[in-house]
């Protein structure tokens, strides 16, 4: 560790996408910042170095959001790193990104589908914050990824849509559970964003990207920077009297 102690923010599902945005952009802004993934330790090991190579940094820890029983080892082991590294017992920021989104119409749905969906996203971002938390510093901040389809509604999206609700739903009742410690907790609502996420249609589908910018009032699809521009901005002090709202950040979709 070199220089002052800084602030940390962890991202989860960091490795690729909206994740490693966020990542860049808390980076940018002086968090030191953990990376987490599931799968693909060599991208994870990318976007760190990314992030090191523009003069912030970072390091890498693996999570799966499907495991919850691994979440006490992940806690403890998270903090045996940025120990090592920064000299901090805690983290001042959580951006709980990491998802899976599975799409189909009522006919086609599996339980198994119902299972993995709401495994992941509900319980495993809910037992996330809950291993998390006690290391979050006072006056610190949690914020939720959610989507603009908890607004509008699209064929075959019902699963992810009441996924995300439930997000929506958990990060309120926390606000008022984490405010006596000062700790703000919000969710953050992209609409349709060029990121390799549900395969990567929104960024390399001209067709679908014209469609989706036809009834976008800003006419076009959005760019993960800009997400994660929203989230940094959530993460600083300028929105220190914000908590428990969904902040909707798609260009006007849908509208």
């Amino acid at each position: 560790m070199t220089g002052s102690t800084p602030r940390i923010a962890v991202v989860t599902g960091a490795n690729r996408g909206l994740g490693r945005a966020a990542a860049r952009a808390l980076a940018q802004r002086g968090f030191a910042v953990v990376l987490t993934y599931r799968g693909d330790a060599e991208e994870a090991s990318h976007a760190v170095e990314q992030i090191r190579a523009a003069g912030g940094d970072a390091i890498a820890a693996r999570l799966d959001l499907a495991d919850v029983a691994s979440f006490h080892d992940f806690a403890a082991s998270l903090l045996g790193d940025i120990g090592e590294r920064w000299g901090r017992s805690g983290i001042d920021v959580l951006v709980n990104n990491a998802g899976i989104g599975l799409f189909g119409r009522l006919e086609d749905a599996t339980v198994d589908d119902f299972d993995a969906v709401m495994g992941t996203n509900v319980r495993g971002t809910f037992f996330v914050i809950q291993a998390l938390a006690p290391h979050l510093a006072d006056g610190g901040r949690i914020i939720n990824v959610s989507t603009s389809l908890t607004r509008h509604v699209s064929p075959g999206t019902s699963l992810y849509a009441a996924s995300k609700t439930a997000v929506e739903a958990i990060t309120r009742s926390l606000a008022v559970e984490l405010g006596p410690r000062g700790i703000r907790i919000n969710s953050i609502a992209p609409g349709p964003t060029a990121t390799d996420f549900n395969g990567g249609a929104m960024r390399d589908d001209p067709e679908l990207r014209s469609s989706l910018a036809a009834h976008t009032a800003l006419g076009r699809v959005g760019e993960p920077e800009e997400i994660a521009d929203a989230i940094a901005a959530l993460a600083s002090s300028d929105l220190r009297w914000m908590t428990a709202e969904r902040i909707e950040v798609s260009g006007g979709s849908l509208l």
